[in-house]
């Protein structure tokens, strides 16, 4: 499974409104709202945020990936968000994130959802990746991006 087969341009906001890390996740949420893939979406509100609690998940760079698995999902759902006013979101490095990436796994596909994070990560570990998606201005154009940079990897 690749991200780009995941990532749906109906499921990116290039500019996002929200100011604070809380908004940001819900506001990648509230794409889901209406989408039939989605069996409970309160449950879904819960699972990340209770994965937050946990430790942040602005893992560096200007990058957080907000994550969780549940059941109340009929498969797994991502969506791509750029804060173009830098957020403080309490990042392991304790920088500002701009990029953000949202995954909902189902409990029985940890494997997938294991290997969508590590691919996610390794493509954002990349400077002239997340300079080329900052620089997007569209969906389809930040889609492209992340066609064109998983592309080069070498599945895992």
């Amino acid at each position: 499974m690749k991200v780009h087969e995941i990532l749906k341009q109906e499921y990116i906001i290039p500019r996002m409104q929200a100011t604070n890390k809380e908004d940001a996740i819900n506001e990648l949420i509230n794409l889901f709202k209406n989408d039939k893939r989605v069996l409970d979406y309160e449950e879904i509100c819960n699972c990340i945020q209770c994965r937050e609690k946990i430790m942040s998940t602005g893992v560096g760079k200007g990058f957080a990936i907000p994550h969780g698995k549940t059941n109340a999902t009929s498969e797994i759902l991502g969506a791509f968000g750029i804060a173009r006013t830098p957020i403080d979101y309490k990042s392991l490095d304790g920088e500002p994130v701009q990029l953000i990436f949202l995954l909902v796994g189902k409990d029985n596909m940890v494997s997938e959802h294991i290997k969508l994070l590590s691919r996610i990560s390794r493509m954002m570990n990349e400077d002239s990746f997340r300079e080329k998606l900052l620089q997007s201005e569209t969906s389809e154009q930040i889609l492209k991006v992340f066609k064109e940079e998983e592309d080069k990897l070498i599945d895992l």
